[in-house]
């Protein structure tokens, strides 16, 4: 009985912290967001597209979009799997729409400016990780029309997309995390600035990794 109680109370904690974070990471990923078109002021330049459009689609959509499936994070959570499910793709299209204008703004800039393109870890890390947003959205096509998935698990094929999806959600934190030491950025805000716009995708992309991992292992222990 004792530990019942103490197996209750324990499940009852887990939850509210898991709640807190993702409610955390729902307030960090607007007011970055924000706080990037605050500085970048999208439409005085080509170039003030770039930043807040990569922004909007990875530390904004993209973030919503996992969260969606959060048992202690999603703002539908009591949708039907399947609204959830298009939700998910609209937030997903979303972002894929906004990385790519994205770059297109700073590709476009640079040969305004007759720059070099993609000469940086940050431009190069970028592209990777447009591509890789688009080629994971038209891979798990499948899982919206079950019919094209021919002899294939969706089983598997939704596990292989939760891991693809999170290496991407990595991809682009990381590229964020690059555009904040870009000469503009640093340039605009001071010291304590910095390191508070540094965390804010760092402490996203941590704890997107581990409700992903966690709901991975979950569901590998109900099926054993």
């Amino acid at each position: 009985m004792v530990l019942n109680k103490e197996t209750e109370s324990e499940s009852r904690f887990y939850g509210f912290t898991r709640t807190v974070s993702a409610g955390l990471i729902h307030l960090v990923s607007f007011f970055f967001t924000v706080f990037i078109a605050f500085l970048s002021r999208p439409g005085t330049s080509w170039f003030s597209w770039h930043p807040f459009l990569m922004t909007l689609a990875f530390g904004f959509f993209m973030t919503e979009a996992i969260l969606l499936f959060s048992p202690h994070g999603s703002l539908i959570k009591r949708f039907p799997h399947k609204t959830k499910g298009r939700v998910h793709w609209a937030l997903q299209s979303l972002c894929c729409v906004c990385a790519a204008l994205g770059l297109a703004a700073i590709f476009y800039n640079k040969r305004l400016n007759g720059k070099a393109h993609f000469t940086s870890w940050h431009g190069l890390l970028g592209l990777l990780t447009v591509c890789a947003v688009g080629g994971q959205s038209l891979a798990a096509a499948p899982l919206a029309y079950p019919s094209l998935a021919k002899g294939w698990s969706l089983a598997k094929l939704k596990r292989y997309h939760a891991a693809s999806g999170l290496v991407t959600y990595l991809l682009g934190s990381a590229s964020l995390l690059l555009g904040l030491c870009s000469a503009w950025f640093t340039a605009s805000v001071g010291e304590y600035a910095w390191y508070l716009s540094a965390l804010c995708p760092a402490l996203s992309a941590v704890i997107i990794m581990n409700k992903v991992s966690s709901a991975y292992t979950a569901k590998k222990r109900l099926q054993s």
